[in-house]
């Protein structure tokens, strides 16, 4: 027997699968209506979505961290729908600039969205829409 030299990667990776699933339409609809891609040229919210996930997901714990990660990967971006990793500044500035509101609208419209899916203990522990965050977003 020799060496299998071919790999053979069955389905997707999970950050992908986990992208895939998410109403994007609902996404650009915000997008549209908040206006929050109006002064960025490269690094629209939905790569800063794809950021932040991902940094979720490799447990980062700065935008450095995450930039980093994402450069380390380097080509294999493409699975996410990104041709490269951001910059820190860029990341770093767009998390600071950018109004959380658009995340806030769109957590209130996933569970809208997959409210079918949820059982019925989860539904009544999930807060209003016209409620608060208390906090900042970080990474």
């Amino acid at each position: 027997m020799g060496k299998v030299s071919e790999n053979k990667f069955v389905g997707q990776p999970i950050l992908r699968q986990i992208v895939n699933i998410l109403p994007r339409e609902k996404f650009d609809e915000l997008v549209i209506r908040l206006g929050s891609d109006k002064y960025y040229k490269a690094f629209f919210s939905w790569d800063q979505l794809i950021v932040m996930l991902f940094g979720i997901f490799s447990r980062c714990d700065s935008m450095g961290e995450v930039c980093d990660g994402m450069r380390a990967l380097g080509g294999k971006l493409n699975y996410l729908g990104m041709e490269s990793s951001p910059a820190k500044s860029t990341a770093g500035d767009a998390l600071r600039d950018r109004d959380e509101e658009l995340f806030r609208l769109f957590y209130f419209a996933l569970i809208a969205h997959f409210s079918p899916l949820l059982s019925v203990s989860r539904k009544k522990k999930v807060p209003e829409a016209g409620c608060q965050f208390r906090g900042v977003l970080c990474l």
